[in-house]
């Protein structure tokens, strides 16, 4: 793959234009339609880390999507906020969540998505090439081995209707096998495996995330400090996140989060000075929309989400959202819309395909606003 593209697009690449910056979606009608619309070219996928590159982790791209479109460097965000906004955080960690195991003399990789109430785990296999193994090869009892002679028992699917995540009993804490065999959850688009290091956030305090909430990964603590001089104030809340890769037409899976009392007060102090509310990822949305009730106000909230954002339910809390950039069909599109608008997410997404910006967790980042701005 060449280089980080330039705000212009990339060389020898055509113009690629499957969504219309007017509200045109080919097929489909809705956030659904066009979502599903548009192809991502193989090589806009960001195989690697920026740092290996030769580019800081604030030095990706940031595309400002409000009344108009602007070109940045992430680094820059400070100058698109003002002084008595509120970014909010997610303080979830990363867990080394891909452990090698075995079914019977079959080779699989088992992701370990998140812990139940109840001491289970909610867990998905894949094939040594990180493809979701076949249901056929998966039942209620059936027995996974584990390093050090461990070994989890699958006691049924979690979802309904849905094969993918299964519970499974484990006979030792799946996280001392995380942290002696586990390495960071990833899929075809990265094809070699890097350090956990690079599945790091500036904010990532408390362990508990499948796979890295990774539109905070741009921050650094020069950014932090030129946000907080700039009297931009930041709290946090803590959502870990499951396995992604749903299957069609899979909804987002429960996820565990908390909104702290002190954050619930400085998101509603904000809103009632007219400050505005940037959630950092699709998380934090999911996390403040969870916690507030129908007129917007957000109250302290610990537990399990299942709140599905989109069209039909719009954001009450959040103002803007700063976020990487989703696959085609990926449910997180919806959300984008929940608080941005189809037009202005549209609009965004097309301008990104046309100037090469690159895709997932070490890809670029946009900055979406509800109502333009």
């Amino acid at each position: 793959m060449s280089g980080e593209a330039s705000t212009a697009p990339a060389r020898g690449a055509p113009r690629h234009r499957p969504l219309s910056k007017h509200g045109n979606a080919g097929a489909g009608t809705g956030s659904a339609g066009w979502a599903r619309s548009f192809e991502l070219p193989d090589r806009y996928n960001a195989e690697a880390p920026p740092e290996t590159r030769g580019t800081a982790r604030d030095d990706v791209r940031l595309l400002v999507a409000g009344e108009r479109l602007t070109h940045a460097r992430f680094r820059e965000l400070p100058r698109y906020l003002l002084p008595g906004d509120l970014v909010v955080v997610n303080n979830s960690a990363t867990m080394s969540a891909a452990v090698d195991a075995a079914i019977a003399d079959l080779p699989i990789t088992l992701h370990f998505a998140t812990w139940l109430d109840d001491g289970g785990w909610v867990v998905e296999a894949r094939t040594r090439e990180r493809t979701p193994l076949t249901s056929r090869k998966l039942r209620a009892g059936t027995v996974i081995e584990l390093p050090d002679g461990a070994r989890a028992t699958l006691r049924g699917t979690w979802l309904p209707g849905a094969r993918r995540l299964w519970i499974a009993d484990v006979t030792v804490d799946p996280r001392v096998l995380m942290s002696e065999h586990g390495r960071p959850i990833t899929y075809s688009y990265v094809p070699r495996r890097w350090s956990p290091s690079y599945y790091t956030t500036v904010f990532g305090r408390v362990p508990g995330s499948a796979e890295m909430p990774s539109a905070a990964r741009p921050f650094t603590h020069d950014v932090v400090l030129d946000l907080v001089s700039s009297g931009i104030a930041l709290a946090p809340i803590t959502l870990h996140t499951g396995v992604s890769s749903p299957e069609a037409g899979e909804p987002p899976s429960p996820e565990r989060f908390a909104v702290p009392a002190a954050t619930a007060r400085l998101v509603n102090d904000t809103r009632a000075a007219n400050g505005r509310v940037v959630a950092v990822g699709t998380t934090v949305t999911r996390a403040l929309e969870s916690a507030a009730d129908t007129d917007g106000l957000v109250h302290p909230e610990s537990g399990w989400t299942e709140l599905v954002l989109g069209a039909d339910r719009p954001a009450r809390v959040v103002d803007g959202l700063i976020t990487g950039w989703h696959a085609p069909g990926a449910s997180h599109l919806d959300l984008l819309v929940a608080v941005a608008g189809d037009s202005t997410v549209r609009r965004a997404y097309a301008e990104a395909l046309d100037t090469g910006y690159r895709w997932h967790e070490f890809g670029d980042s946009a900055l979406l606003w509800r109502g333009g701005g």
